[in-house]
């Protein structure tokens, strides 16, 4: 029986980035073939639309979102960090639902990001909002970049 792996949806080709796009990667597709593939996205699920304006960091990462710090702002300058705490959440609740314990998230991403996010115009180290959330309720999480050199018995059980 497969397992179930989180996958961001705009990876699988969901129009559902900031700007109307996707970011299809055939790599996170092809991990089909040994997992259900689990899509969503956090930005929709916490109220924003598709499109909607760039959101960024203004300071911190995600780990000080969750902790309850307003520290997101989009393009118009409106604070939307509820919305992505809002998102994070309900994307956690999934996770809970059908036990998921991995993640495939989108690098770079304020919601999804692993490794890196955008503090206001700069790419830095730090991790996103939801993937903050998954990593503290101890889901592992890596992004499209970590998966191409996997093969199936590389993701943890």
């Amino acid at each position: 029986m497969k397992k179930n792996l989180l996958v961001s949806a705009c990876l699988l080709g969901v129009n559902c980035r900031f700007d109307g796009k996707n970011e299809k990667n055939q790599d996170v597709i092809q991990l089909a073939k040994e997992y259900n593939l689990i899509q969503v996205c956090p930005e929709q699920l916490g109220g924003l639309p598709t499109p909607r304006a760039p959101s960024w960091f203004i300071i911190g990462d995600g780990i000080d979102t969750i902790k309850g710090l307003n520290n997101m702002r989009n393009e118009d300058g409106k604070d939307v960090s509820k919305n992505f705490r809002d998102g994070a959440k309900e994307t956690l609740k999934i996770c809970k639902l059908l036990n998921i314990k991995n993640a495939v998230l989108k690098e770079d991403s304020p919601s999804c990001g692993c490794n890196k996010i955008y503090l206001k115009d700069k790419l830095v180290d730090g991790v996103g909002v939801t993937t903050a959330i998954l990593i503290k309720n101890e889901i592992n999480v890596m992004s499209e970049n970590g998966i191409r050199s996997l093969n199936k018995a590389s993701i943890p059980n």
